[in-house]
C-alpha cells in the first residue's frame, strides 16, 4: 500500500483506451504489467483486502484503491467512463470490465489464424513483416490457455510450436529471400524464430549496401562534373577547320597561332 509521489490519479499508464471487445485484451494486458510494476494488483485481484472500519490502515488502503481507480478510468472511453464514475472499488470495476468485454471465442481464433496464414511480406521490410506476425502470435497465446509445467510432453509440445512458427515465418518471405530460406529449413537442428530472423536481416541489410553501391547517385560529383565538361568541349566543332574543341571565331587558322605554339 505504498505510495510514490509520482502516483497522481491523473497518471496515464498505458497508451491503449479502452472501446470494447475488439481491444480489451491488448488493454488488459497492458494495464496488468503496468499494474505490476507498480505493486497494485492486489487491488484488482482481490488479494489485498480491505481492512476493518478499526483498522490503522482503512485510510491508507482507500487512498491506494482511489488511484488504482482513477489509473483504470483514465484508460477507458467516454462511454465507459460514464458507466464506472460512480464506482467506488477498483476490483469491483476490473470484474465489471472483464466480464462484459473479455469474450474469448471460437470466431476470433479462427480469425486469427487465417490472418498468420494469408500474411505474406509483399512491400514490407523484414523488421515490419516479422513484428506483424509477432503481434498475431501474441494475440493467440492470450487467448489460448496452454498448461506449463516442466515434463517432456510440454517441451516437446513448445519446440513444435516453435517449429510452426518459424515455418509460418519462412512461407510468408518473398522469393528474392529463397536462398537464405532453403539454408535455414536445412539446418539440423532448426533454429529459432528469432535466430532466424536476425539472419534474414542481416542478409536484407547486406543487399541495401551493395545495391546502394551500384547506384550510380552514389559516385562522386567530379565524376559527373568532368565528364560532362569533356562532352560539351566535344560536341564544339570549328566550321574552318572541322577541329573538335573549338569554334570558327577562335581558330588558330584564321586568328593566326600565339607564340610559342608548336
Amino acid at each position: 500500500m505504498y505510495l510514490h509521489p509520482s502516483d497522481t490519479p491523473g497518471t496515464n499508464l498505458v497508451t491503449e483506451q479502452l472501446v470494447g471487445n475488439e481491444n480489451y485484451g491488448v488493454w488488459s494486458r497492458a494495464m496488468l504489467i503496468a499494474l505490476r510494476a507498480k505493486n497494485k494488483t492486489g487491488f484488482i485481484d482481490g488479494s489485498c483486502e480491505k481492512p476493518s472500519e478499526n483498522s490503522p490502515l482503512l485510510h491508507q488502503w482507500e487512498r491506494c484503491n482511489a488511484i488504482v481507480l482513477s489509473w483504470i478510468m483514465n484508460t477507458v472511453s467516454k462511454e465507459l467512463f460514464n458507466g464506472i464514475a460512480y464506482s467506488t472499488n477498483a476490483q469491483s470495476v476490473w470484474k465489471d470490465l472483464k466480464e462484459r468485454f473479455d469474450k474469448v471465442n471460437g470466431s476470433r481464433i479462427f480469425s486469427i489464424h487465417r490472418e498468420i496464414g494469408s500474411l505474406v511480406q509483399g512491400n514490407m521490410t523484414i523488421s515490419v513483416y516479422f513484428t506483424k506476425l509477432r503481434q498475431l502470435w501474441d494475440e493467440y497465446a492470450s487467448l489460448v490457455t496452454l498448461p506449463s509445467c516442466g515434463c517432456a510432453t510440454f517441451r516437446a509440445y513448445l519446440e513444435h510450436d516453435q517449429q510452426q512458427k518459424l515455418l509460418q515465418f519462412l512461407m510468408g518471405l518473398n522469393e528474392s529471400c529463397g536462398g537464405i530460406r532453403n539454408q535455414t529449413l536445412m539446418m539440423n537442428p532448426l533454429p529459432t524464430v528469432g535466430q532466424t530472423y536476425s539472419l534474414i536481416s542481416q542478409e536484407e541489410s547486406h543487399r541495401g549496401i551493395i545495391a546502394g553501391s551500384n547506384n550510380p547517385s552514389n559516385m562522386p560529383a567530379v565524376f559527373y562534373t568532368n565528364t560532362t565538361k569533356y562532352k560539351a568541349k566535344e560536341e564544339i566543332r570549328c566550321e574552318h577547320c572541322n577541329w573538335i574543341g573549338h569554334r570558327k571565331e577562335n581558330c588558330y587558322k584564321l586568328i593566326g597561332y600565339p607564340p610559342g605554339h608548336r
